[in-house]
């Protein structure tokens, strides 16, 4: 009984944390990342052939498909969407085999053109105007059941790299160490931008899905091991350097 008590409790906890708002071809998900390892996952079912756009807001704030007004200062994230479910899920890729899965410390964050602002906003930091949010386009994307993975920036699915599955885990450079005592946490944003560490510390994303056709449904999902979803030498991309030159 009081297993079950502490079930319900942590799920009423976890709605709170993340607030999804629905349009008429769309969903809008507000929340926070637990730690900078954790992942927020989305099981899309499409219901027939669309083109659904991917757009986030949580770096540098604006206004969301719902209508609400979402701040900035939340992390730089890492977006990626995936065929299937579960481990054996499979990243997207384009015609040329590039995967649809990227953040700002990757080198395909502007080939081809991710970057999501507008119509989030790009905040300035060293002085210049910086974009850390994402817009990711899937035209013609077939009915069928899909993953959409959103992370820390810098922690990154290794999919990435391979065009492989969700099941190879993540490459995280948010300066976890476990191996010391006591272990160095990560954190959120580990990026110098513009010759200042990036200010934005905390956890907070905005996630829109838009273009979806009658039908179709949206179910956030349990992150891998975990009850509740919050709380947990590259060739062809390439990783950026931690300092970052001045973007718009």
């Amino acid at each position: 009984m009081r297993k079950t008590l502490w079930i319900v409790w942590a799920l009423l906890v976890f709605a709170a944390i993340v607030a999804p708002m629905a349009e008429a071809d769309g969903v809008s998900f507000v929340g926070t990342l637990g730690t900078p390892e954790s992942t927020f996952d989305v099981v899309l079912d499409l219901s027939s052939t669309a083109t659904i756009m991917l757009q986030t807001y949580g770096f540098g704030g604006g206004t969301n498909q719902a209508g609400a007004t979402i701040a900035p200062g939340g992390t730089d994230p890492f977006l990626a969407i995936f065929a299937g479910t579960g481990g054996g899920a499979t990243i997207l890729t384009d015609g040329s085999g590039n995967a649809f899965g990227t953040s700002l410390d990757l080198t395909n964050y502007q080939n081809p053109n991710f970057g999501g602002c507008p119509p989030a906003g790009a905040p300035t930091i060293g002085g210049s105007a910086q974009c850390g949010d994402i817009t990711m386009t899937l035209s013609g994307l077939a009915a069928g059941t899909y993953t959409i993975v959103l992370s820390d920036g810098q922690n990154i699915a290794n999919a990435v790299f391979d065009n492989g599955t969700l099941g190879e885990g993540f490459f995280d450079l948010t300066g976890d160490d476990p191996s010391t005592l006591p272990p160095t946490p990560g954190v959120f944003c580990n990026l110098v931008i513009n010759g200042v560490a990036c200010p934005n510390s905390s956890g907070a994303f905005a996630l829109d899905i838009t273009g979806l056709p009658d039908g179709s449904t949206t179910m956030v999902a349990p992150e891998p091991g975990t009850v509740l979803l919050l709380g947990t030498g590259l060739v062809g991309l390439g990783l950026r350097k931690r300092s970052l030159s001045r973007r718009a």
